[in-house]
């Protein structure tokens, strides 16, 4: 009999998969925004979250009455995925376009975090995975702040990386064709701060 392929094995490009944790967690590092799915009553939902990675495990965090975190807190299911485009890869022939990506799938479930201690560490580490250096100056989320919000800890079970990058790979029939074939990069730059419109006269971000 065949063997049964497991839940985050890459099926198409199997050499684009990566399932080892270095090159997994450094995926997940360096995004910002993942996407959780769940299915609820046969419907799936898919949701865009900011996070942070912790361990082997990613901090989710949103509004108590949230139909998604209080579905995670129940330990449904869930599948995170985080996508960089890195850039478009532009064939001789629209049918040999492509992208290069570096992805992370990875299923797991999550708990809710009730210990207050815990949820101040979470929500601090989740600001500073955002925008380093923050809380050293903005005002840390008081008890009340911190228990009227939800946080919850993904924890992965399963994960896989995809990565594609490199040039087009064209048809030999198509290589003599007077096309432009190559990369164009693809990158996410922060750019300069903008203030708020009441900002006191000499506050600069830092």
């Amino acid at each position: 009999m065949p063997k049964s392929k497991k839940r985050h094995e890459v099926c198409r490009h199997k050499d684009r998969g990566h399932y080892d944790e270095q090159t997994i967690h450094q995926i997940l590092d360096q995004g910002k925004i993942c996407h959780v799915g769940i299915t609820v009553d046969a419907q799936p939902f898919v949701i865009p979250m900011a996070y942070v990675r912790q361990g082997r495990s990613l901090i989710l965090h949103g509004a108590p009455k949230s139909r998604l975190l209080n579905q995670l807190a129940k330990g449904v299911p869930v599948c995170v995925t985080v996508t960089h485009l890195d850039g478009l890869v532009l064939a001789r022939s629209t049918f040999h376009h492509s992208l290069n990506f570096r992805s992370v799938v990875a299923f797991g479930t999550a708990r809710p975090i009730e210990d207050l201690a815990e949820k101040h560490a979470a929500l601090a580490a989740l600001t500073e995975h955002l925008a380093p250096g923050r809380t050293q100056v903005a005002r840390a989320a008081t008890d009340q702040e911190a228990q009227a919000t939800s946080v919850v800890l993904f924890e992965i079970d399963d994960a896989s990386a995809k990565i594609r990058n490199g040039p087009p790979i064209d048809s030999p029939q198509d290589m003599m064709l007077d096309v432009w074939a190559g990369v164009i990069p693809v990158s996410v730059l922060e750019g300069e701060p903008v203030p708020a419109p009441d900002l006191k006269a000499g506050l600069v971000y830092r």
